[in-house]
């Protein structure tokens, strides 16, 4: 099959640190690449991959000062993606919703997935129009705030099984990996680790937008914390086995509708258990009691982490092995492209007009969940 992977261009692929969507399509492309699977990339030109690169920025944008315009090289390779479309039997778009007029009106077969939170409220509007491009959640939980899309699979995310080791015996701390920002609760686990008297280390990046949130919230917690708490900053892909390795648990205090949470299964992958608050796809990812704790407020958090002790490590891992490996996401979706293509061939027989009617999308198009499993399943 000829696949095209259309990454963004704010991160190389994979990226240099952090960046959780180029790193899965890093993960599908070299996934696909294994097992036969002709796959073009299109990504920033620091990439790395073992697929046909096709560079569309020669950095990546994040991380490149003098582009001041992040929009214009997305169009570009937009553009660019569509002059090439016959030579591929199905694009699969990473990049949001920027390709969808241009999608639409070429008429070539692919699927999105979409990798962010979707509960605001321009997206709706958004997605009445498009009712007809298809979509790929990475969680059930994701697809709730937009029921009408045209979902046709979910697709959780994946790691190569052989990128982190299980770790039976781990040190006495607190792990805190990802984002500084509001939603992601860093504040929540610097109360958890001073109630509970264990050191908490912070590996994490703080955006632009969110460093007056860090001045003015985080680094005062910080200082109350003293050398109980442990600020790394920003770690890469290689430093992550140790760090999540050897902690104790992980903790993930989010307090908001998250996507999926990589680090969640990362850390499974080590053998750390996670303790996780109860929001967006956490139920779908931790089994509670085998893979941590999934938990409703600071208070049961505390009590979760002096029973971090009863997890098995090696069970943990497991459930990794078993469910969040990249070649099960590859199969996933090479499931996904076959049904596309499918779908595709006959509405062509039917004669279908590429610009649909502004019909409702849940009057045609149905939901079919690929590959979630149930908490019940795990």
């Amino acid at each position: 099959m000829r696949i095209a992977q259309v990454a963004p261009l704010f991160e190389s692929v994979p990226p240099q640190a952090y960046g959780g969507t180029e790193r899965i399509v890093h993960y599908l492309t070299e996934a696909l690449v294994d097992v036969g699977e002709e796959v073009t990339l299109f990504a920033s030109g620091d990439s790395r991959t073992s697929a046909r690169l096709v560079p569309n920025c020669p950095h990546a944008l994040r991380l490149d000062a003098s582009c001041r315009d992040h929009f214009a090289p997305h169009v570009v390779m937009l553009e660019e993606v569509a002059r090439r479309a016959d030579e591929f039997d199905v694009i699969h778009f990473h990049c949001d919703y920027l390709h969808y007029p241009l999608s639409r009106r070429s008429g070539y077969r692919h699927v999105t997935t979409l990798h962010g939170r979707l509960d605001m409220p321009e997206l709706q509007p958004l997605y009445r129009e498009f009712a007809d491009v298809p979509l790929v959640s990475i969680s059930n939980a994701q697809r709730k705030p937009l029921p009408l899309a045209h979902w046709v699979a979910t697709v959780p995310h994946g790691l190569p099984a052989d990128l982190y080791a299980g770790n039976e015996r781990p040190g006495d701390y607190l792990a805190f990996l990802g984002r500084i920002s509001p939603e992601k609760g860093l504040d929540r686990a610097i109360e958890i680790a001073l109630r509970v008297g264990i050191p908490l280390r912070v590996a994490a990046k703080v955006d632009r937008a969110d460093r007056e949130y860090f001045r003015v919230r985080i680094e005062p917690l910080f200082e109350r914390a003293g050398k109980l708490v442990e600020f790394i900053g920003e770690i890469g892909e290689a430093q992550k086995q140790d760090f999540l390795g050897q902690a104790r648990a992980l903790l993930f205090p989010i307090d908001w509708p998250e996507p999926f949470g990589l680090v969640m299964i990362e850390a499974m992958a080590c053998g750390t258990p996670v303790i996780a608050f109860d929001c967006g796809s956490v139920p779908e990812v931790i089994d509670d009691g085998v893979t941590g704790f999934i938990v409703s407020s600071v208070d049961e958090a505390v009590e979760a982490v002096g029973r971090s002790g009863e997890i098995d490590r090696g069970a943990c891992r497991r459930v990794f092995e078993r469910q969040f490996t990249a070649p099960r996401m590859a199969n996933d979706y090479l499931q996904v492209y076959r049904t596309v293509m499918e779908r595709r061939s006959s509405d062509a027989r039917r004669g279908a007009s590429r610009i649909p009617a502004a019909t409702p999308a849940a009057a045609a198009l149905p939901l079919d969940t690929v590959a979630m499993r149930s908490a019940a399943e795990k």
